[in-house]
């Protein structure tokens, strides 16, 4: 494999009983790059995406995350910050104290760590309004907080800027284009023309479970 990849995506399959949903995909992301994948409702983005950080098998082919085969040298993509699909969170706690919860579980990071995330992200964390009580907007910046916290070199980012205003999604695009500066590779899909082509260094079209480099 090329070491100057971070995701190499090598004919995979995936199939769900007899429907199949993504069909000979081959694909690779280079490491410190931004790729985009677009494409409508149902072409695959969200299962691939699945596939790659592990939490879908392949039916056929190989996924390899940093060097390392999905689901044989290691089940779950290393190094990896994500959000695929809505952000999921304890509603009876606040941002941080689901920050807290999540980190308490791995990295075990400094409540002072915590909070410049949510401030990177636009959010206030001396705000104790619990998340059930948040905008669809304040979940997905609590979403991307909890992606980021733990330094990965990684990032898998599922419509990251849903719910968002402009000027909600021009902090986005700025703090992800930073975050490649910094090294991150990133992969990103979005429906958000404007998105594809501030962001993106290369794009895959999805359409029908297959991909095409644009």
């Amino acid at each position: 494999m090329d070491a100057s990849c971070m995701i190499n995506v090598d004919n995979v399959s995936v199939s769900f009983k007899k429907t199949e949903i993504l069909h000979q995909i081959t694909m690779n992301v280079r490491k410190q790059s931004v790729c985009g994948l677009v494409g409508r409702n149902g072409s695959g983005k969200t299962v691939l995406m699945k596939c790659i950080c592990g939490f879908l098998s392949v039916t056929a082919g190989e996924i390899t995350v940093a060097g390392l085969r999905i689901g044989k040298d290691v089940e779950f993509s290393p190094h990896t910050g994500f959000i695929i699909e809505h952000p999921g969170f304890l509603p009876q706690y606040s941002g941080l104290q689901n920050l807290k919860i999540l980190s308490s579980l791995k990295s075990r990071k400094s409540d002072e760590q915590l909070k410049e995330y949510m401030r990177k992200v636009g959010l206030e964390p001396e705000d104790h309004k619990k998340v059930g009580k948040y905008s669809m907007g304040m979940k997905q910046r609590l979403g991307i907080a909890q992606a980021l916290m733990d330094n990965p070199d990684l990032l898998i980012l599922d419509e990251p800027f849903n719910g968002l205003d402009q000027r909600g999604v021009e902090q986005m695009r700025k703090l992800l284009l930073e975050q490649k500066k910094d090294g991150k590779t990133i992969l990103l899909a979005s429906h958000n023309t404007e998105d594809i082509q501030t962001l993106c260094d290369e794009v895959y079209q999805m359409d029908g479970g297959r991909a095409v480099l644009l």
